[in-house]
């Protein structure tokens, strides 16, 4: 049997799997129009899923579609770009490639295809890798999928729809938002659920399990991906882990760059490099002060893990502050707003909102005198005035 056969045999079986009923709203902004495709994000996000749920919309046969996970053993002696010569020949019209980064040079194979062979290519890779080598910027229409939203998981949990809402209509009628929802379903009963396990689709197999899940995409994204994408060291893997443990015990973690390359027995270059490395693996995220400009990357002000899931995966007793200031950090960034750190409160949303977050009885005091500025509170259904709840920052996206 020929590697294309092999291949087509592993396709048809993954086409037979069943799909979940829940479907992301990337699926329907995703079509044919244009001939190359990429979906990236950090592992577990549900790429695959969402290929498989893709590959089931169309109105090919199974012998026009193959799907390939790139990571396969068959691949270790071929290329996409020789298989995909192959699959074009047999009358071939979607090629759907998973985990495409595990292979070198896929760049200039994606490019070649797109320039030569009258096929569609659909991709999923590490939301680490690079694109701009071949210049597939301008050929690929690249698409992100991140974590769940709050408002996704409760869509998921309660099986209902709920609506996404912008930064303005939260900011400007956050009551009447708040008590539209309360109509339907009571968010604080699912929210400490969702901070703890609920931002990966695959607690859906098994919510025990899922922390056990999460660790392992983590070890995988730094060991494998990591490793290969930017050349890391791999007797350097401890110093990074080490990072990430320092993160996760940490209140609101500001770093002293000095002192935490000691820490982790790195310089400082290397240091700055692997921080890079594990923000754009979605391991980490990094908040600049407001005003540094290109200094985000080099100096940030604040460094989290990426989502408050990751804390409950790595240690025990995660700080509250750091939780709650994560999920903010992270509700706004995957909804495509910036955040800096500011001096006064806690972030400065698209360089006009200031917000400081915090719990229930938390006051205005650090921001009082500050324009367009709101406190973000926690345990709180409602909010009122320039108080508004925290988990309805989670309705973004």
């Amino acid at each position: 049997m020929s590697i294309i056969e092999s291949l087509k045999e592993y396709s048809v079986l993954f086409f037979s799997k069943k799909t979940p009923k829940y479907e992301r709203d990337l699926l329907h902004k995703l079509n044919l129009d244009n001939k190359l495709i990429g979906i990236i994000g950090a592992k577990g996000v549900g790429k695959t899923t969402l290929l498989l749920q893709f590959m089931k919309k169309q109105k090919y046969s199974m012998d026009e579609m193959l799907y390939i996970s790139v990571d396969h053993p068959l691949m270790s002696s071929t290329t996409i770009l020789e298989v995909a010569k192959d699959f074009s020949a047999l009358g071939g019209k979607l090629l759907i490639l998973d985990e495409i980064h595990t292979q070198a040079n896929f760049a200039n194979d994606l490019k070649t295809i797109w320039d030569f062979l009258e096929i569609n290519v659909i991709f999923s890779g590490s939301s680490a890798m690079h694109l701009e080598g071949a210049d597939l910027s301008r050929r690929a229409l690249k698409y992100k999928l991140p974590t769940l939203s709050f408002r996704e998981f409760l869509e998921m949990e309660t099986s209902q729809r709920f609506e996404r809402y912008s930064l303005e209509e939260i900011v400007n009628n956050h009551t009447s938002i708040a008590t539209d929802i309360l109509s339907s379903v009571k968010p604080l009963k699912y929210f400490k659920e969702y901070m703890l396990y609920g931002y990966y689709p695959f607690y859906l197999e098994d919510r025990q399990k899922s922390k056990i899940k999460l660790t392992d995409a983590i070890n995988k994204t730094i060991d494998v991906d990591l490793v290969n994408i930017y050349t890391i060291d791999a007797k350097k893997l401890r110093n990074i882990k080490k990072i990430l443990t320092m993160l996760c015990l940490s209140a609101p973690y500001k770093p002293n760059m000095r002192t935490l390359s000691e820490s982790v027995e790195l310089n400082t270059k290397t240091l700055y490099s692997y921080l890079n490395a594990l923000q754009a693996g979605c391991i980490i995220r990094m908040v600049a002060m407001q005003g540094r400009g290109e200094s985000i990357i080099k100096k940030p002000e604040k460094i989290y893990l990426d989502n408050p899931n990751m804390f409950h995966s790595l240690c025990s007793g995660a700080n509250v502050g750091t939780l709650r200031e994560s999920f903010i950090a992270s509700s706004l960034e995957n909804a495509q707003h910036t955040i800096t750190a500011s001096k006064k409160g806690d972030f400065i949303i698209d360089k006009l909102y200031t917000i400081e977050v915090g719990g229930k009885n938390k006051s205005f005091k650090q921001i009082k005198d500050i324009e367009n500025s709101f406190v973000v509170a926690d345990d709180i259904e409602v909010g009122f005035g320039a108080k508004i709840p925290l988990w309805l920052f989670g309705f973004l996206y």
